[in-house]
């Protein structure tokens, strides 16, 4: 079995779909977080100096997206055919897209410009958002976005809408049962669960 270590910042933020990926697994992994005062300094020697950063076997691979996918294809959570797999890209795409939306949100200082942005967020871009979701749960009817067993695809939508439910909407999913559901049953898988459990508490 390789050696894996995940560096990333001590938050949730772009490393922890992989975590859970991880965790759901069984894969042990080095979860090294660092400070942001230390970022500066190790920033120029990363690959295109941005984290997280997955080491394998002392070999790099950088981009959130691409280690959740590489890691996917290595534990088995990628589909069960080629179409399976582009559709659980095309779902991960699609919450790639609303966090770039958001982005503005999260970095604004001015409290009033915060609550403005959040506010026109929430008609544009997060409720369309989980409502889309919501129907393609409903379409599936298998409880799973893509096939019938749970994918990388599915980690990373369930870390968006555990965040989105738990830090930015509380309670917010209450009116959509499915991914309500959805997110309840996937907290409970006892890996994922133990790894919730024992995660650092974060605000991000």
């Amino acid at each position: 079995m390789p050696e894996y270590k995940l560096t990333y910042f001590n938050m949730m933020g772009r490393a922890e779909p992989a975590r859970l990926i991880f965790a759901y697994a069984g894969v042990a992994f080095v979860d090294e977080r660092i400070e942001r005062r230390d970022w500066p300094n190790m920033k120029p020697n990363m690959p295109h100096g941005q984290l997280p950063v997955l080491h394998v076997d002392g070999k790099r691979l950088a981009q959130s997206r691409t280690i959740e996918r590489y890691l996917a294809k290595v534990f088995g959570l990628d589909g069960q055919d080629e179409w399976e797999t582009a559709k659980m890209d095309e779902l991960v795409s699609a919450v790639e897209d609303l966090l770039n939306h958001i982005n503005p949100w999260f970095k604004e200082q001015d409290n009033a410009k915060k609550v403005e942005i959040f506010k026109a967020l929430c008609d544009s871009e997060i409720l369309p958002f989980i409502a889309r979701f919501e129907a393609l749960l409903l379409e599936n009817k298998t409880g799973y976005f893509v096939g019938d067993t749970l994918s990388y695809a599915d980690l990373a939508i369930f870390h968006i809408f555990w965040f989105l439910n738990t830090k930015i909407l509380p309670g917010s999913l209450r009116k959509y049962p499915k991914l309500h559901e959805f997110v309840e049953r996937t907290a409970a898988i006892p890996r994922i669960k133990q790894w919730m459990a024992k995660r650092p508490r974060t605000e991000a």
